[in-house]
């Protein structure tokens, strides 16, 4: 049981020790993870579109 006390005493000290970003720079984050996310998911989509149309042309 010290153990586990211990253990949970040290990591408490340890996430006071965190510097959290701020709220600029979650909401940038979060922009350029939805940015990026939905430029590969147009990517994919014109990548799958073109893949899909010159299979069915091969095979025709």
């Amino acid at each position: 049981m010290k153990k586990l006390i211990d253990f949970i005493r040290t990591s408490w000290l340890e996430l006071k020790k965190v510097t959290w970003p701020g709220k600029k720079e979650i909401l940038a984050s979060t922009v350029v993870v939805i940015l990026v996310g939905f430029f590969l998911m147009v990517y994919i989509g014109v990548v799958d579109f073109g893949l899909s149309k010159a299979v069915k042309f091969i095979f025709r």
